[in-house]
């Protein structure tokens, strides 16, 4: 068996999780004191996810900030980064427009967090 020690973002409360494994799997979860500790902990060892947030450059030289609209697996977050270093966007953009439709072969859009109309 082996031991790993966490510290939930499930809540604000930050929670020191104890959670134990065997061959890969977690058998038991401490230390939170809600729900949401004990789900974080297993998918957080199981299978870590990360949202991504960046920014792509537009034509106009301006940067427009997006991210993934769902998290992505965490063995995947440099991939995405190294693809979104090569997205050029036009003007005008709005907020919640699919950028790229399947970065890094996760099947998750990026999307712009703010609108970027056209420069004058």
């Amino acid at each position: 068996m082996e031991e790993k020690k966490l510290i939930c973002i499930g809540c604000p409360l930050g929670c020191e999780l104890c959670a134990v494994l065997e061959r890969g799997e977690v058998i038991s979860v401490t230390g939170n004191t809600c729900k949401r500790g004990d789900a974080y902990a297993r998918k957080e060892l199981v299978s870590p996810e990360r949202t991504v947030t960046s920014t792509v450059k537009m034509s106009d030289g301006r940067m427009l900030p997006v991210r993934t609209k769902t998290d992505i697996p965490r063995a995947k977050v440099l991939e995405c980064v190294r693809e979104l270093k090569h997205v050029v966007v036009e003007a005008p953009v709005e907020t919640g427009q699919i950028i790229v439709q399947d970065i890094a072969g996760t099947n998750v859009p990026v999307i712009a967090t703010k609108k970027m109309g056209e420069r004058v």
